[in-house]
């Protein structure tokens, strides 16, 4: 496996991380990276750096963002967001994903991508839950802050600096493992 395999897996993953808090800031800043030429995408894939796919994904993430500021928005957005990172988490890790089978890159897409996305969609999801039942929805503009911040955080650590991302998204992941046995042994 060549290092640029490596690399772009490791982007993957970090994007798809970063779907996990907001579908739209990893889609968009990939599609700048792609645009201005930082990384270059999958063949089929190329179509995301075009100037129309910057404009769409930009006008997407404004709109995501500002209506998880909305009440009842926000939780109706998170109703659907699990599944939506998850195909989108799959998506950026295939159209980053250099130099393997086709078969490898779906296998790592679906699983690496949409999973890791998914995971921390779901994590998200429930502390916006959290959120909404102890504060009566007064705490939810501070979670959505900081899932912007960590979405736009991540998605920027990913493209400039890839094995970084991957390191923080296992930390990420273990933090989240924690939490889970945590919560599990404190119900039971």
């Amino acid at each position: 496996m060549t290092t640029e395999a490596i690399l772009s897996i490791f982007l993957g993953v970090g994007l798809a991380a970063s779907v996990g808090f907001r579908v739209f800031v990893p889609l968009f800043a990939l599609s700048l990276a792609s645009y201005f030429n930082v990384w270059e995408l999958n063949e089929s894939w190329q179509w995301v750096g075009s100037l129309t796919a910057v404009i769409t994904l930009g006008v997407a993430t404004i709109v995501e963002i500002f209506a998880y500021y909305i009440p009842l928005v926000d939780n109706l957005l998170d109703s659907i967001a699990v599944p939506l990172a998850a195909i989108a988490g799959t998506a950026v890790m295939v159209s980053t994903v250099a130099d393997l089978s086709p078969v490898i890159t779906w296998a790592l897409a679906i699983i690496a991508g949409g999973g890791t996305a998914a995971a921390i969609a779901g994590t998200s999801s429930v502390a916006r839950v959290a959120s909404t039942t102890t504060t009566g929805g007064l705490g939810n503009p501070i979670v959505s802050t900081a899932e912007t911040g960590t979405s736009i955080v991540m998605a920027g650590i990913s493209l400039f600096v890839p094995v970084l991302g991957f390191i923080l998204v296992i930390f990420l992941l273990f933090i989240i493992f924690r939490l889970y046995k945590k919560f599990k042994t404190t119900k039971a």
